[in-house]
């Protein structure tokens, strides 16, 4: 069997022995006769794997029981317009910052449910940074302060918390459990699930108790987050396999060393890729360094007749999926936690070797 190296945005890699562990259970899980896929979502069986998945992440992140986590449906995209429906609480408008596509997706959709104050925007800059936060003017009467801790398209990533006195609510689908994270300091984490928690179909939030319960008149039951607690996230049939996917990916970070392992490797992956980028004629990054994403590294070739060419070369040595996202160009390479140092390393190879022979 061939593993290449996949530097996919998402869905992304997964670690093999994520994948061999699956793989070797698939068709009978435990001696059951059965797949994990085939079982009711109520079973015995399915119910301590859910429970276990949700502890496993619950000791990763360090997380209070005064927050609720929840393993739910329809991608982090979804969640756009779920946070302003639970979240209002009453209020007509919220404060968002702005630092790049997603964080446009996530202001364009609260739109439709009330107010939307920009409290802070990079647009003018290309979304070169994150807004120091001395940038931050928030409203008064905001319900909630919503942001995107990393942008996967941009490769722009917050390097702090931004201190506030509302429910601060933060997609972190780029860079959750890439490092630790005092999740005391949010009233909401979402994060969809295909970059470092597992396959796609799965999006966990993990929401402080006190925000739940008073949703917009006419919500429906699957988007209020107080009646997905009160039913452990089964008010209908979830996403069983990608469920169980994360609880493995799970323990494989606790066996990894937990968070604290995890964002030296990932510091140390990103800074060798960084460093061969800057200290390159051939290889550029439009990211001011305060602000470079640790997970998505986004870089432009000098001349982008050789986009084609790179790429070809690169997928014929195993390094996958580096095109960067339509709406920008250039190339990607998303190092994510399953992505293994080995990988950077063949990647940096790589791109001396190309810049030898067409820089």
């Amino acid at each position: 069997m061939t593993r290449h190296f996949n530097f996919s945005a998402g869905p992304a890699a997964l670690p093999n022995d994520v994948l061999l562990e699956a793989q070797e259970n698939l068709c009978d899980w435990q001696g059951k006769g059965l797949s994990i896929m085939e079982m009711s979502h109520r079973s015995d069986e399915f119910v301590s794997v859910a429970e276990q998945a949700e502890q496993d992440l619950r000791d990763l992140m360090s997380i209070p029981e005064s927050y609720r986590v929840l393993f739910l449906q329809g991608g982090a995209t979804s969640q756009f317009a779920m946070l302003p429906m639970n979240l209002l609480r009453g209020h007509q408008s919220a404060d968002y910052i702005n630092t790049g596509i997603w964080s446009k997706k996530a202001i364009a959709e609260a739109k439709r449910y009330c107010q939307v104050n920009i409290a802070a925007s990079t647009e003018a800059e290309q979304f070169s940074r994150v807004p120091d936060m001395s940038e931050i003017h928030l409203s008064k009467d905001a319900a909630y302060v919503h942001y995107t801790s990393n942008e996967t398209i941009g490769g722009v990533e917050f390097n702090y918390v931004p201190q506030v006195e509302k429910p601060l609510v933060v997609d972190m689908s780029s860079n959750i459990l890439s490092k630790p994270m005092d999740v005391t300091k949010f009233g909401l984490i979402y994060a969809g699930a295909q970059k470092n928690i597992g396959p796609a179909g799965l999006t966990v939030v993990i929401v402080k108790d006190e925000l739940l319960g008073q949703t917009l008149a006419g919500t429906p039951s699957m988007y209020d987050y107080q009646v997905q607690a009160q039913g452990g996230s089964m008010h209908n049939t979830p996403p069983t396999f990608a469920w169980y996917l994360a609880g493995l990916v799970f323990k494989w970070l606790k066996r990894q060393g937990g968070l604290e392992a995890m964002v030296e490797v990932n510091q140390r992956k990103a800074s060798k890729l960084y460093a061969a980028i800057d200290n390159s004629d051939f290889f550029s990054n439009p990211i001011r360094p305060s602000s470079r994403s640790s997970m998505n590294v986004p870089f432009t070739l000098a001349d982008d007749r050789l986009d084609k060419t790179f790429l070809a070369e690169a997928d014929a040595m195993g390094l996958l999926n580096l095109q960067g996202h339509r709406s920008v160009g250039g190339m990607r390479a998303s190092i994510y936690n399953a992505v293994p140092e080995a990988a950077v390393d063949a990647l940096i190879d790589f791109m001396a070797h190309f810049e030898k022979r067409y820089g």
